[in-house]
């Protein structure tokens, strides 16, 4: 059973005095537009419309939260990459988005998914290397990867795994597709313990679908993310 199908809607967040105060951990969700975040989250949530899958790049505005257990939250985080924003939605987003992720205790860390066939674009770097200075740990699902080739996925994940040795020692790894339902027991293994929420007894990764832990020199430091280029992950 699934750990986190219990999760209902809760609130959608524009400003940061509205955000919840009963919260004792959530786990943020972060991407590009159309890199499949939504999916991933009705798939761990076993919901086929929890978040909802848009076709049009953005159409997530504000946080929103879904209530996975008293206090724990996945929070979905809008969607980054697209250049028709209206202006006032980018300086929300500005005001918003970087303070949330720089600043919130309860958030104990950040899923970033990537499409695996187009991972690390110059956003989701710039993304990693901004949020390794928090400290907190990052989760990366390579999504879609039921359109690769298993020699592929290989490939994909030893090559995004590399550029991971630069940014951050606190990151993990793995191959995930909401299509075939493959990485989720992976995935939930890892949330479950940022979440302090037990994974179900027989819950084991599909073979082949490590979480990979990135090592690196500790004397590198990731390059800075200010608050004004959050707002220009909307512009772009």
């Amino acid at each position: 059973m699934p750990i986190f199908q219990k999760a209902v809607f809760h609130t959608t967040v524009a400003k940061l005095p509205d955000l919840p105060t009963d919260s004792q951990r959530e786990v943020a969700f972060a991407g590009r537009s159309n890199a499949g975040k939504s999916s991933a989250i009705n798939t761990l949530a076993n919901h086929t419309r929890l978040a909802f899958v848009s076709k049009t790049p953005g159409r997530t505005q504000h946080l929103n939260y879904f209530t996975l257990d008293a206090g724990k939250y996945f929070v979905d985080l809008p969607g980054y990459g697209f250049a028709k924003a209206p202006e006032e939605i980018r300086s929300q987003w500005e005001g918003l988005l970087a303070p949330y992720l720089r600043y919130r205790e309860p958030l104990v860390g950040l899923v970033l998914i990537m499409d695996s066939r187009h991972p690390l674009t110059n956003l989701d770097l710039q993304m990693l290397a901004w949020f390794a200075q928090t400290g907190k740990p990052i989760h990366i699902l390579l999504s879609k990867a039921d359109k690769l080739t298993r020699q592929e996925q290989t490939l994909a994940l030893r090559d995004v795994q590399t550029d991971l040795d630069k940014i951050s020692d606190n990151c993990t790894l793995q191959l995930f597709s909401s299509l075939k339902k493959t990485g989720v027991a992976e995935a939930e293994a890892v949330l479950g313990g940022w979440l302090a929420m037990e994974a179900r007894p027989g819950a084991t990764p599909p073979v082949g679908l490590r979480t990979e832990k990135v090592a690196r020199p500790k004397n590198r430091k990731a390059i800075g993310w200010s608050a004004r280029t959050a707002g220009g992950l909307a512009r772009k």
